[in-house]
């Protein structure tokens, strides 16, 4: 298994965690704490910050990953989920806020989990897909 596949799968992972708790904790701690509410967060530039960190490694992860193990569905399951983070920020304003964490939660729950089924069945991959390379060309 690659490492460099490994490494971002967790990030991607990790990535939409980070955005799905920011969607729902944020709200919650600006309430509980009133003094938050005076810092200034960079409201819309943290979502864009986030796909920007999201696409690129779940795009290397999960075709680095489809490429070993063949199961192209994850591919486009994690797809599914990156569509739905990048709906919810562009139609924000559209969509209500609702609908527009609904949609990030959603997206980042349907990418986090596309990454855990992709790092799952490239780990029980006994070979990678440079052993089988290797031995392809030793036969």
């Amino acid at each position: 298994m690659n490492n460099l596949q490994i490494i971002t799968d967790k990030a991607a992972i990790g990535f939409s965690l980070l955005c799905a708790l920011h969607c729902l904790l944020l709200p919650v701690s600006l309430i509980l704490s009133p003094s938050l509410a005076a810092l200034p967060l960079p409201g819309e530039s943290f979502h864009l910050w986030l796909l920007a960190a999201v696409i690129p490694t779940s795009i290397y992860a999960l075709s680095m990953g489809c490429n070993n193990h063949k199961r192209f569905q994850l591919f486009a399951i994690g797809g599914l989920g990156l569509v739905c983070m990048i709906s919810a920020v562009m139609m924000a304003h559209t969509l209500g806020e609702l609908w527009e964490k609904t949609l990030t939660v959603v997206g980042a729950g349907i990418i986090a989990l596309a990454h855990y089924r992709n790092y799952r069945l490239c780990k029980n991959s006994s070979i990678t897909c440079c052993e089988k390379q290797s031995v392809l060309d030793t036969k």
